[in-house]
């Protein structure tokens, strides 16, 4: 290998091993409320991380707040396991490396994002909404993969037939539908 592939290989690795013990991820989606009001959302957090949360994903956005606001809450809570979501493009994968973000999850199926993000050696979690797309990351070599919205694809995809994969619920969910979901192996 690589030294670059064993770089990421460990970046999947870890995060795999952080998956099993922490698996629940909160998404906070910034807007001016949140940047106006960072303090009350960093008590927020603080209570969260006395209770043993460690997964915060942060939805990027092409705003000038965001940069700013997530190195912040980096240098604030370093024990978080924080990254990005709703990665779309260069320039998302760029902040996120410059903040020192652990991961980041796409938005939506993107194998030039993925290779791109993969020659930074920058964790990339690719978003599925369909079985192609699903056999598209098999294909790139995924290890990790978050189907959105979770709700409409239960039925489709049966993730109990990939063995070497994790997989993340994500979309719409709420608290009551954690036990279905972890029992489905999520």
């Amino acid at each position: 290998l690589k030294e670059s592939d064993n770089k990421l290989n460990n970046k999947i690795n870890s995060f795999s091993k952080q998956l099993d013990l922490k698996p629940f991820f909160l998404l906070i989606k910034p807007n001016l409320e949140i940047y106006k009001n960072a303090k009350l959302i960093d008590t927020q957090i603080e209570n969260l991380i006395k209770k043993g949360f460690r997964n915060i994903e942060i939805s990027w956005s092409d705003d000038e707040n965001w940069f700013n606001y997530v190195s912040r809450l980096k240098m604030k809570f370093p024990s978080l396991n924080l990254g990005s979501a709703s990665i779309i493009n260069k320039q998302s994968i760029d902040e996120s490396i410059a903040i020192g973000l652990k991961y980041s999850m796409m938005k939506f199926w993107d194998k030039d994002l993925l290779s791109y993000s993969n020659s930074k050696d920058h964790l990339l979690i690719p978003g599925i909404k369909n079985i192609n797309d699903l056999k598209n990351a098999i294909d790139s070599n995924c290890k990790i993969v978050k189907i959105y919205p979770v709700k409409e694809q239960v039925k489709l995809i049966n993730i109990s037939q990939y063995k070497n994969i994790d997989f993340i619920a994500a979309g719409g969910l709420s608290i009551s539908d954690l036990p279905l979901y972890k029992s489905l192996g999520y």
